[in-house]
């Protein structure tokens, strides 16, 4: 028994090089006789001092778990032997990781300006503990959340690059760095002020979106993308067809984004909206005096506003057949002249209409003019119902709840399965407008909550399916049935005519025939 002590003291040594930390032996009472560090070498300022684990792994004769006294967050066991007691931590392995924890807090500022974006520390479970922006500062919105893909990567223990979860087109990396903290960086600053200057140039022309900006990744949303670049490669006039709220002005703003024309003007006017005894002053515009009430120095229309770049006529359907005529004069003579003057002003102009009304039909009826018609519609392009298209209705839910993260200041991570098959059964009358609708609605009333549920939905959305069906159907499933559902009524309004079913669906034929083959259609 007389070699115990020594026996232990030699080991102390070996212990802490094989435990990257510092091992201790007292006696029974606690007082630390000798402490060493990983490198053997002894630590003479803790001779002496007083260990309460040890006393009491002496006091209980049984081993100890606990924490250190000396490293925050350092481990330690103590176990009696005798009159001693042998002590051991992970004290230097806790030192070196906090202090690269701390190293890494410290650069925080040079990795998010190198980077273009906001660097974060987060902890073992991807909680944020430390965020700085690109331009220095301190960014506490979210400190103390947990990120779902750092959590991710602190359990694999693997980086994990992905999306941004807040602006479209950027990236973010999260790098675990041992299981108890990690560090991650983005982009946005740097996509932000690209998007920022593109916005700047585009002040003036107020036309913000671009092909980017049309979320979808069906043929039919495939084909209009593909026609309206086409259009933006052209001078020609475009007519958009579409219900209300299929994002006819998003693609009439990205056609002319994209066009020679983009650095001009871009300038919509909804024929719906303007009184029909302002008609002709909006667009033709009118000089001093024209009439009573007329602004002093007179005022450009519309036409004149647009020379160079593009008008946008949203709502053709509803001009006056008076006006009507004089607009394609205009049209025909490329020149327009202001109420009350002479003089003749050249235009060089592109004119994007749309409608969601049957322009066919109302010309048929004497409601339109055929030549305006065929004037405007050189290109066409059909944009789908919702409805049509509910397989893009998750990447639109995701688009949402990116931008509405932004506008919100939240962190809503996605939307459950339940929630989303809800939104794919409904039947939209009020399209995209009506789906961004529903998810801004849903962040209004979310809280705290990281997923968006079914009670988060509006409640004409929740009454309009039984939401079992969705848990026990599935959501591709689903979707196939009720595009199903969709063709067969199409059919029998039609007497079973696949050209007519077609138009009636605002397809093409042959997209029509490949979705009857697919969903063994015919064989019914």
């Amino acid at each position: 028994m007389d070699r115990i002590p020594t026996i232990l003291i030699d080991s102390l040594p070996i212990i802490a090089k094989v435990t990257s930390g510092y091992s201790t032996l007292t006696n029974k009472n606690g007082e630390r006789l000798k402490t060493v560090d990983s490198s053997g070498r002894e630590i003479e300022d803790l001779k002496g001092i007083y260990y309460d684990l040890a006393k009491q792994a002496a006091d209980e004769q049984k081993p100890i778990y606990g924490m250190s006294q000396i490293e925050t967050g350092a481990e330690t066991w103590c176990i009696p032997i005798g009159d001693y007691v042998l002590c051991c931590s992970n004290v230097e392995r806790i030192k070196y990781s906090n202090a690269l924890k701390q190293s890494l807090i410290d650069a925080l500022p040079f990795i998010a300006r190198v980077a273009g974006g906001e660097a974060v520390v987060f902890d073992g479970e991807g909680k944020r503990l430390a965020s700085i922006n690109s331009n220095g500062e301190v960014n506490e919105k979210f400190l103390g959340t947990i990120s779902k893909d750092a959590n991710e990567a602190m359990k694999a223990q693997k980086p994990v690059i992905g999306e941004s979860n807040y602006i479209s087109g950027a990236s973010a990396v999260r790098i675990p760095m041992g299981k108890d903290f990690g560090f991650g960086f983005n982009n946005e600053d740097h996509i932000q002020k690209n998007n920022s200057l593109m916005n700047e140039m585009k002040k003036y022309q107020n036309a913000k979106y671009n092909f980017s900006d049309i979320i979808g990744n069906t043929k039919e949303i495939g084909r209009a993308k593909e026609i309206a670049n086409i259009a933006a490669q052209s001078s020609s006039n475009v007519l958009i067809f579409g219900e209300t709220g299929t994002g006819k002005e998003v693609f009439a703003q990205s056609i002319h984004n994209a066009s020679n024309r983009a650095n001009k003007p871009f300038v919509a006017i909804n024929c719906s909206a303007i009184p029909q005894n302002l008609m002709e002053s909006s667009f033709f515009g009118y000089e001093s005096g024209a009439f009573t009430g007329a602004k002093k120095g007179g005022s450009a229309g519309v036409f004149e506003q647009a020379n160079g770049g593009t008008l946008f006529l949203d709502e053709i359907s509803e001009m006056h057949l008076d006006l009507q005529s004089k607009i394609l004069r205009v049209l025909q003579e490329r020149e327009v002249r202001r109420i009350g003057s002479e003089k003749v002003i050249h235009l060089d102009i592109r004119i994007i209409s749309a409608s969601n009304k049957d322009l066919d039909k109302l010309v048929n009826e004497g409601k339109f003019r055929q030549d305006l018609f065929y004037r405007l519609n050189v290109l066409d392009i059909q944009l789908p119902s919702l409805r049509y298209i509910k397989e893009d209705i998750p990447l639109l839910v995701k688009h949402a709840i990116k931008k509405m993260n932004i506008i919100f200041g939240r962190f809503v991570e996605g939307i459950d399965d339940e929630a989303l098959g809800t939104l794919v059964n409904y039947s939209w009358p009020g399209n995209i407008r009506e789906l961004m609708n529903c998810v801004e609605k849903a962040f209004n009333i979310i809280g705290n909550e990281r997923i968006i549920r079914v009670k988060h939905l509006p409640r004409n959305i929740k009454e309009s399916l039984n939401v079992l069906d969705v848990n026990d159907e599935g959501l591709e499933e689903m979707l196939k049935r009720y595009e199903r559902e969709i063709i067969l009524k199409a059919l029998k309004i039609n007497n079973g005519i696949k050209s007519k079913a077609a138009n009636y669906l605002k397809i093409s034929t042959t997209t029509l025939w490949r979705k009857i083959n697919q969903l063994n259609i015919e064989n019914e």
